[in-house]
């Protein structure tokens, strides 16, 4: 069944930084654009904190939505049209859930999941399938058109080429963020020809494949990837910046349910901080919201919150040094110890933050589906997994990389003049003594 619009009487298209033009034909995507969740994510940055430390990084998931869009729309209307493989009735699904990828993030998307215990894929399900204007949108081409949009986001619609496109070790969402973000944040790390990937893109049975000839440009996209992430992604001071954000959204649920009075109540956050929060509970939350409030409760009388808050808003974030927790657990102790007889609460000032990342990984039985791995097209017409034909991808594959920090205030510290003996022994423990 098809959109009852159909195509647009002229096309539409969207000026873009990465991909010069986004160009929209279906009244299907037209429409879409238009609703207002998906109006939402001009509101949602797409990296997070990151604009702290690369201060071009203020795109939003709005953009990236729109791109990963475009680079489905690419494949599925100039490479795969007309291939026997590829099933032109999956057109206008495959398009929607690009669009629709991401349209369940939250503020400062993984710092807010990941304090209140939220999943920004459980929302985007809730959205498309909710009495939303998403879902009203999506019911005009059929019943199920909504569920079957949800199933190609969450991984486990029947058509695996499809799910593919959108989320896979080589997917549309990773080529447009990798190349996005590196735009924005004017770093070199994420640039790879993706003209070329796309070129040698082809659709076989249940995946898509890379023809060989096209593996160079592969080895460099999987290069770039790990890369940006810890060039860019797992960037010390931007994890510094999640660090205080995630313990401003700690201290404010823990004063709601001592029942602290606020002198600005966070109205928007209730059904957040009792664990019932409601699908339009959440959009009505953006970023723009939750700033609003962390400037308003640098003016609190609790301490520990206003402090936070005035550090984030104001870009006065901690220090921190290099901690591996296998080893160094006993120094953390004693740290937490020195803080406490300081003054200073080591549950919101001493933390520990870990990154860690996987950049690529073969087939293993019983791993999650993302797992899946790259496979190429050889001139015989035999499909081979990428690190049994590539070195360079080889030397990375299945290799997890992890990285520890400990964030201080380093000013708190410095300022302790009335403590002498317990400044002078947190220094010698952070190594900076």
């Amino acid at each position: 069944m098809a959109y009852p619009k159909g195509k647009l009487s002229e096309e539409k298209v969207f000026k873009d930084p990465v991909h010069r033009y986004v160009h929209v034909r279906d009244g299907l995507i037209w429409d879409l654009i238009g609703t207002r969740e998906f109006q939402r994510l001009r509101r949602i940055k797409q990296l997070g904190t990151t604009y702290l430390t690369f201060h071009g990084a203020e795109h939003s998931r709005f953009n990236h939505s729109l791109g990963v869009y475009e680079i489905v729309r690419r494949i599925v209307d100039d490479v795969f049209k007309g291939r026997p493989e590829w099933d032109e009735g999956e057109r206008e699904l495959v398009l929607s859930a690009a669009l629709l990828h991401d349209l369940g993030h939250g503020p400062f998307s993984h710092s807010f999941e990941k304090v209140f215990h939220l999943d920004h894929e459980l929302f985007t399900r809730d959205i498309i399938l909710g009495q939303t204007e998403v879902n009203e949108v999506l019911r005009r081409v059929s019943d199920d058109f909504p569920k079957h949009v949800a199933e190609v986001i969450a991984k486990t619609y029947q058509n695996k080429q499809v799910v593919s496109l959108i989320s896979s070790q080589i997917d549309a969402d990773r080529m447009d963020y990798l190349q996005r973000d590196a735009y924005y944040t004017g770093v070199s790390y994420g640039h790879f020809d993706m003209e070329r990937i796309l070129r040698v893109m082809r659709p076989r049975e249940d995946q898509i494949v890379m023809k060989q000839s096209g593996m160079h440009a592969v080895e460099d996209y999987i290069m770039s990837r790990y890369q940006m992430y810890w060039q860019v992604y797992f960037h010390p001071v931007t994890r510094s910046a999640e660090v205080i954000l995630t313990k401003i959204l700690h201290r404010a649920k823990e004063l709601h349910e001592t029942g602290y009075i606020f002198t600005h109540a966070p109205v928007h956050f209730y059904s957040i901080f009792e664990g019932n929060v409601t699908t339009e509970d959440y959009i009505k939350l953006d970023e723009s919201i939750v700033l609003f409030y962390f400037q308003a409760w640098e003016d609190e009388e609790d301490h520990v919150l206003a402090d936070l808050c005035r550090r984030f808003m104001n870009r006065r974030l901690f220090q921190y040094t290099e901690f591996n927790p296998n080893e160094e657990m006993t120094k953390y102790f004693k740290l937490t110890a020195l803080f406490k007889e300081a003054g200073i609460d080591p549950d919101y000032y001493l933390v520990v933050d870990s990154s860690s990342d996987l950049p690529y990984d073969f087939y293993r039985p019983g791993e999650e589906e993302e797992r899946l791995p790259i496979h190429l097209l050889t001139q015989s017409g035999h499909i081979k997994e990428l690190s049994r034909q590539s070195d360079i991808v080889d030397a990375i594959s299945g290799k997890r990389r992890t990285d520890h920090k400990l964030y201080f205030p380093m000013d708190l510290i410095v300022d302790m003049s009335e403590k002498a003996e317990e400044k002078k022994a947190i220094m010698k423990l952070l190594g900076l003594g």
